[in-house]
């Protein structure tokens, strides 16, 4: 029975405070009552700021973090601040590329195991209040708020643009820099985009997977089918702001203006060629 139970546990590891629930016992009774709140559901500290309550202090003081902002935990290796102790040592597996956790699905490891899972089984977590958008990630559900707030915290310091991604503005630096990361490894070309490079894949692929609902056409690149449509919708979104006249395309835009600029076409009036003289 419990006594028997009680005393072998007292013998053994000398932790006298055994749960009837599930068996655990504890050394200590703040342990043993603590531990207790799991099965009742016991949450005797509650935040003031809002309505959520928590069955242990320590995890109080820590929900309050994101009320006042605090982010004690600070990364060695670079500015990076956090409110908890374990996302600091989530956010150090970057720096040590440890991966400590092999996932049994697809037989790779990861540093996130919990993020990871939600891969396979499709678990979005974290709603959007605004437009019920859910997502995997809290940071993802973060940088999607600024779509409805507006706010871009991050800025280019090589002119006046901001954006509300930090990847937006990596994207962007690129314009200054002339930075083309994204290589082909067929024909050495670079880019500046990782979508131009899989577009310019297809090139040496000849897979088109963008397909005309209308007819038979298909495309390798999104904005080739979008162009296309509009031989079907009648779509002219260019127009000139001379006179009235509306393109279906860009190009034929800029060949329209010269009509009011003076600037005179190439060889056979074909854009962008020179005649010499």
């Amino acid at each position: 029975g419990q006594e028997t139970h009680l005393t072998e546990a007292m013998e053994s590891d000398d932790r006298p405070y055994v749960c009837e629930e599930c068996g655990r016992s504890f050394g200590f009774w703040s342990q043993f009552r603590i531990h207790m709140r799991t099965h009742t559901g016991e949450k005797p500290f509650s935040c003031k700021e809002c309505d959520k309550s928590f069955c242990e202090k320590f995890n109080l003081r820590r929900h309050m973090r994101t009320h006042t902002g605090e982010k004690p935990f600070s990364c060695i290796e670079c500015n990076a601040s956090f409110s908890q102790i374990c996302s600091l040592k989530r956010h150090m597996r970057i720096h040590t590329g440890e991966k400590p956790f092999p996932c049994k699905v697809c037989d790779t490891s990861f540093s996130d195991f919990r993020v990871h899972m939600r891969t396979h089984t499709g678990e979005r977590p974290f709603s959007c209040k605004e437009c019920d958008t859910r997502f995997s990630l809290l940071s993802h559900l973060k940088t999607h708020m600024r779509t409805h707030t507006g706010e871009k915290p991050f800025s280019c310091k090589e002119c006046d643009k901001s954006f509300g991604q930090i990847f937006g503005l990596k994207r962007h630096m690129r314009t200054h820099t002339g930075e083309k990361p994204f290589s082909c490894k067929v024909c050495d070309t670079s880019f500046s985009e990782i979508y131009n490079l899989k577009a310019h894949m297809r090139t040496h692929t000849g897979e088109k997977p963008f397909s005309c609902k209308e007819c038979d056409k298909s495309y390798s690149r999104l904005s080739d089918l979008k162009r296309h449509k509009r031989t079907h919708t009648g779509e002219k979104p260019f127009c000139c702001k001379e006179c009235d006249r509306c393109f279906c395309e860009k190009s034929h835009l800029n060949r329209h203006m010269r009509t009011h600029t003076g600037e005179k076409f190439g060889e056979c009036g074909v854009e962008g060629v020179e005649v010499d003289q």
